[in-house]
């Protein structure tokens, strides 16, 4: 099912949301890479306000290239999902709705997506300056010492993304497998 749908997401958009949707997001996101999550995980360790409120938002794990003059970013596509495995769950916990990147998740954040009615998004790997087309506006929001990896704001229009792991656990890499198996 194709969907466009307005972020952040509510819990009850995400809840509708079903691995293999092709889904353009339209609004606000963020970005956060390893570096940023760490932080992150870090301050709620030390029970420390976090820069951003997680509750309904989406994170993309993304660090951008240097924008071109007139654009708000450079080329943008998503980084491998799985080297934020151990800080997602207690972002999730926290109301995070969403997270796109690329490639496998842990049991333990498909358990964290379940238990919070979330959703994992993929962006397509190596198409880094066609997403970048739909990315309106980026603004460093916090940790600006991190470069690349300082979390970001984004506004993007249609952005494109496909549901991987829905809020009942369906898993599109697992069932894709299988249904390329039978062929």
């Amino acid at each position: 099912m194709e969907r466009h749908i307005k972020a952040p997401i509510d819990k009850e958009t995400a809840k509708e949301l079903r691995a293999g949707d092709y889904v353009y997001l339209t609004g606000t996101i963020y970005t956060a890479r390893d570096a940023a999550h760490k932080r992150m995980y870090e301050a709620l360790e030390k029970g420390e306000e976090l820069p951003l409120e997680m509750k309904d938002n989406i994170i993309y794990y993304m660090g951008p290239s240097p924008a071109r003059e007139g654009r708000p970013i450079g080329s943008a596509g998503p980084t491998t999902a799985s080297r934020m495995d151990k800080y997602a769950p207690a972002l999730l916990d926290l109301g995070l709705s969403g997270m796109i990147g690329k490639g496998k998740r842990s049991e333990t954040v498909k358990e964290a997506i379940i238990r919070n009615g979330a959703v994992y998004f993929a962006a397509v790997g190596g198409a880094g300056a066609l997403l970048a087309g739909s990315i309106k506006a980026s603004e460093v929001i916090a940790y600006d010492d991190l470069g690349t990896e300082a979390i970001r704001k984004l506004e993007v229009e249609n952005f494109p993304v496909i549901v991987v792991i829905d809020c009942t656990g369906q898993n599109l890499y697992e069932t894709a497998i299988k249904e390329y198996c039978k062929l």
